[in-house]
């Protein structure tokens, strides 16, 4: 397991907050010391760790409009970076996409070894609409995918990744990568810089 982070390096995800909060829409920014604070803790308390985790058969609909195998999906050859989120989030799903938006812009032309796959824990109001609409927020690109679908598959999938917490608004913040099928994950709990991003990936694909 690769732990490299200091708190300074783990709390500069926080200057990344006011740059999200500003660029989204339907209020999704913060605004108060008080709503910072969650997200300081979390930060605080970034861990990483190895693990394995089975994808589920589920069929997912991606942000444009293709209903898709979430298997083939995560099997196509390239390496999986997966986080979970939701549209109307107004704290760490907002950070967690603007660490993945910097992290494709310092992959550079590597970025198409990689997938960047989000998806929606709240997909009944998550339509592939909306989705598509909050990706450009944060110019993604051609390698980047959003998902919502059916409730019973997002929870499905939400609990093969245990990051199922039973509401919405308890959602944790959970980067999950994976460089091929049948390799393991190394999972990352808390909000990372870009930079610390980065390294966790590079690392990998040194130690895969």
């Amino acid at each position: 397991m690769h732990v490299g982070w200091s708190i300074t390096s783990a709390l500069s995800a926080l200057l990344l907050a006011a740059t999200a909060g500003r660029t989204l829409a339907d209020g999704a920014s913060w605004t108060s010391r008080e709503e910072l604070q969650p997200i300081e803790q979390q930060a605080r308390r970034v861990t990483a760790a190895i693990a394995q985790y089975a994808v589920p058969p589920v069929t997912l609909v991606r942000d444009d409009g293709k209903a898709v195998s979430l298997p083939e999906e995560m099997n196509d050859g390239r390496a999986v970076v997966l986080n979970f989120v939701f549209t109307s989030c107004g704290s760490t799903c907002p950070l967690m996409s603007q660490v993945l938006a910097q992290f494709q812009r310092k992959l550079g032309p590597a970025i198409h070894q990689v997938h960047l796959m989000s998806i929606s824990i709240d997909p009944e109001e998550d339509t592939p609409a909306r989705l598509a609409e909050y990706a450009r927020k944060f110019a993604t690109g051609s390698d980047w995918q959003y998902y919502t679908g059916t409730l019973e598959a997002s929870i499905t999938t939400q609990r093969a990744f245990d990051v199922y917490r039973g509401d919405k608004m308890s959602h944790i913040p959970v980067t999950l990568m994976r460089l091929a099928p049948g390799q393991p994950w190394r999972r990352i709990d808390g909000i990372l810089t870009p930079d610390d991003l980065l390294s966790e990936y590079l690392q990998l694909r040194v130690t895969k």
